[in-house]
């Protein structure tokens, strides 16, 4: 038998041939590596059709496998993500650092996730995979959204141009923009994925939602603030998400056609009472825009001055937005004596305020503030919840006395009118945008508590009109600190006004 006979028959084997530079190849090529079976191959395409069909093979499963396939490698993406990291204790530390940062929006620790995650994916050959109907632009985006990220929310946050809030209820997501509420294209598959974003957003923030407590507060990075309820609080657990996108803050922008919320001649008005030191406060429904019309009167007063905050949670950040002003920033906690709202404002008055700022009253911060403001902090502003500028004195009168102290109802009323508010300021949206609708000075008569119009909007005109109509007090405030503005008032008033 020839060697091709042979080797036809796999009963011997070629002699390899050698190779140009006169060396041979280091193994031969035996027949037994090119042989042909004709049952191993038959089986090799039925395993094959078997991994076409668990991943999809047909279009009638492919999205129920994909689903199915997701949530299997899920769970093993979110073990191999919690693994510890590194040789030593502080290595596994920083891991367990940087991955919950990841979780709650740290640009660059999301990254480094991610990277992770599509490392993961390719040492397992799973690029493939697929991963259900959900437009995704990878698994390793998919995996990242269900273990690390906030699942279908962010596919909503993909389009944060005018997104104002997110709310989840149970499974259902509503979309706020333009301060109108919409539902959402998506929506969870189940409860438990609202269930364990609510577990990761809370772990950063050393806090914790529990049979014991059913709710939790926490702040991303990027300053939105998110509110969070469990079962037994509420029929269904609930998670809204509010956004700060706003990053200019003064009374200018407010003049642009984009917002429109004031005009020329309320944009000096506005001016005018920051510079004579108003005691202020801003009322309107949510998403108004209270907190953003605040921060821009606060961007018109003087960056010199010394500005304290007292709040429950950090939420008008000034240093953060206005890194050039005297700001001292107590976050103060009702359960802890030693750091709690009376201790805060016990510091905040050896620190030489001039100004007091409050993102909004609640209940327990009414007597702080009341005080503060009656005790030589000219020119404070806060936000309260009322339904007309007439209600506010007597809404932060009934928050003063919740603490069971004897005080006389009307007493407290007139000296909140007098010192806490003298110029209410009511937000308003007026076809689809947020109108400064009513600027208000509090009047006291006898016992009686009155609001003397200075400037109000007319909606059926698209105007602001100035009335002007301020009374003896206000026309000497005026006069000492900004009497320029007194003469241009005292023109819109009328020969009757005087400075």
């Amino acid at each position: 038998m020839d060697s091709k006979t042979a080797a036809a028959s796999g009963q011997g084997t070629m002699k390899p041939a050698a190779r140009q530079d006169g060396t041979s190849p280091a193994e031969p090529v035996t027949s037994t590596a090119t042989r042909f079976s004709a049952a191993a191959y038959a089986a090799r395409l039925q395993e094959d059709q078997q991994v076409d069909a668990s991943f999809g093979g047909t279009e009638a499963g492919r999205a129920e496998s994909g689903a199915q396939d997701l949530g299997t490698l899920t769970e093993e993406a979110r073990h191999m993500l919690a693994a510890p990291r590194g040789f030593s204790e502080e290595d596994r530390r920083r891991y367990a650092e940087k991955l919950n940062r990841a979780v709650i929006g740290f640009p660059q620790e999301r990254h480094e996730m991610l990277a992770i995650l599509s490392d993961w994916i390719i040492k397992k050959r799973l690029q493939h995979v697929s991963f259900g109907p959900l437009p995704y632009g990878s698994l390793a985006e998919a995996l990242f959204a269900e273990v690390i990220g906030l699942n279908v929310l962010e596919l909503v946050l993909k389009d944060k141009e005018g997104l104002e809030e997110v709310q989840v209820v149970g499974t259902r997501i509503f979309e706020v923009r333009d301060g109108k509420a919409v539902r959402s294209a998506y929506s969870f598959g189940s409860i438990a994925q609202v269930e364990r974003i609510q577990q990761n957003l809370v772990l950063f923030n050393d806090d914790a939602i529990s049979p014991r407590k059913r709710w939790a507060e926490v702040l991303l990075q990027d300053g939105s603030r998110v509110t969070m309820t469990g079962f037994g609080f509420t029929a269904q657990p609930s998670l809204t998400i509010r956004f700060y996108t706003v990053r200019r803050f003064d009374l200018q922008t407010l003049l642009k056609p984009d917002y429109r919320s004031i005009d020329e001649s309320v944009h000096r008005l506005l001016l005018c009472i920051v510079k004579s030191r108003f005691n202020m406060v801003v009322i309107g429904p949510t998403n108004t825009g209270k907190t953003h019309l605040i921060k821009a009167l606060i961007a018109a007063m003087p960056d010199e001055e010394r500005i304290v905050t007292i709040e429950g949670r950090f939420e008008l950040r000034l240093q953060r937005d206005f890194p050039g002003k005297n700001v001292i920033e107590y976050e103060a906690d009702e359960d802890d004596p030693l750091h709690g709202p009376q201790q805060a404002f016990k510091l905040a008055l050896r620190q030489s305020p001039q100004r007091i700022c409050h993102a909004e009253i609640r209940d327990a911060d009414a007597n702080i503030y009341v005080r503060a403001c009656t005790r030589g902090h000219e020119g404070s502003i806060t936000s309260v919840h009322a339904n007309s500028l007439e209600d506010v004195p007597d809404a932060i009168t009934d928050m003063c006395m919740l603490d069971g102290r004897a005080m006389n109802a009307v007493r407290l009323t007139r000296r909140i009118a007098e010192h806490v508010t003298q110029i209410g300021f009511e937000m308003r949206m007026v076809g689809g945008s947020r109108k400064l609708v009513r600027i208000g000075e509090y009047d006291c008569r006898g016992d009686a508590v009155e609001v003397r119009d200075w400037a109000r909007y007319d909606e059926g005109r698209d105007t602001w009109l100035l009335p002007a109509n301020l009374s003896e007090r206000a026309w000497e405030r005026v006069g000492r600190f900004d009497s320029e503005s007194c003469v241009w008032l005292r023109g819109l008033r009328g020969a009757g006004a005087t400075c």
